[in-house]
């Protein structure tokens, strides 16, 4: 399957396996249909992918209480996709490879199109994020090191071989 930045996508449960132990949101799945969706980003021909969550209102209260404290967050957005909130958990955001992605993501048997003004602002508050962790300041809750680290020898094996 081909990743497309600022598309939607489920995860195989192999890809949870295989990363158990590094921080990741819980996938769950019910009836053919895994939670939580994720949004797609490519930095550097790495796909991260940003899980999405339907609790609205368990996160305005967290981005409240961090805009009081440090005046802006850029580390969880609410944003309308499809005439739906959805939130944007970029501090749980992590590395993927194409052979764990296991669907597109649909509303109503709808392939799911995220506006490209939602796109750019994930993006730079993604990017921000990303340089912030460069500097020594992390905010990802996620070991991003540690499964990139994985992610990089696996795509090394596989164009050895």
């Amino acid at each position: 399957m081909k990743i497309s930045e600022g598309k939607i996508y489920h995860i195989k449960d192999s890809y949870y396996k295989k990363f158990d132990k590094y921080n990741l949101m819980i996938n769950i799945d019910k009836n053919h249909h895994s939670r939580p969706a994720y949004f797609a980003i490519k930095v550097n021909q790495i796909c991260w992918f940003i899980p999405l969550s339907s609790k609205i209102e368990k996160y305005r209260a967290i981005i409240s209480t961090k805009e009081k404290k440090y005046k802006i967050c850029r580390s969880i957005m609410i944003c309308n996709i499809e005439n739906r909130e959805f939130v944007f958990l970029i501090q749980n955001a992590f590395p993927v490879l194409k052979e764990y992605i296991k669907c597109n993501h649909y509303i109503n048997n709808k392939l799911v199109r995220v506006p490209y003004k939602v796109r750019k602002k994930v993006r730079n508050n993604f990017d921000y994020m990303l340089s912030l962790k460069r500097k020594g300041l992390n905010l990802f809750f996620t070991d991003i090191d540690s499964i990139l680290k994985v992610i990089l020898n696996d795509q090394n094996k596989k164009y050895k071989d």
